[in-house]
């Protein structure tokens, strides 16, 4: 049995030996976190673990024992979302949307580190996500948008 905190509720499951990525998806139910290559080389996949970008896909659910996950259901809800969701809508940043979840999630824990980051800050934390739609820049205007917005 492994007991974490996920997206602000403690949980507990049953699938040791199992990566976090397929218990998210599966015993937990939440269709956010993605499988993309399972190599850490996409970002699909990416999650909070205390704060930090990390990549679910290859993470036992051992490491996340008596630890914080968040997912990009966790970051807001449909009534409130976050501000970063609300910026990739307002820049049209989503195009398939395969990517986002770990996008969303990683340029969350760029924002909580850094209020005002640089272009050069937002494409290197946003760099291990791949993203085959061309949406870069619009992500980067959404990232710049919604730091604005949370400075304010």
């Amino acid at each position: 049995m492994v007991a974490f905190t996920l997206n602000g509720a403690t949980v507990q499951v049953v699938a040791e030996g199992t990566p976090l990525l397929h218990v998210l998806r599966g015993e937990c139910g939440l269709s956010g976190p993605r499988f993309g290559c399972g190599a850490e080389q996409c970002g699909a996949c990416v999650v909070l673990v205390d704060g930090a970008p990390a990549y679910a896909c290859t993470m036992g659910v051992e490491a996340v024992a008596g630890r914080s996950v968040t997912t990009v259901e966790g970051l807001g809800s449909a009534a409130a979302p976050h501000p970063l969701q609300r910026a990739f809508l307002a820049e049209q940043a989503g195009q398939c949307g395969f990517c986002l979840s770990g996008i969303l999630v990683a340029a969350a824990a760029l924002l909580a580190r850094d209020p005002d980051p640089d272009d050069g800050a937002i494409r290197d934390a946003l760099d291990p996500h791949l993203c085959r739609c061309g949406s870069h820049n619009r992500i980067i205007r959404a990232v710049q948008r919604a730091a604005a917005e949370m400075r304010a």
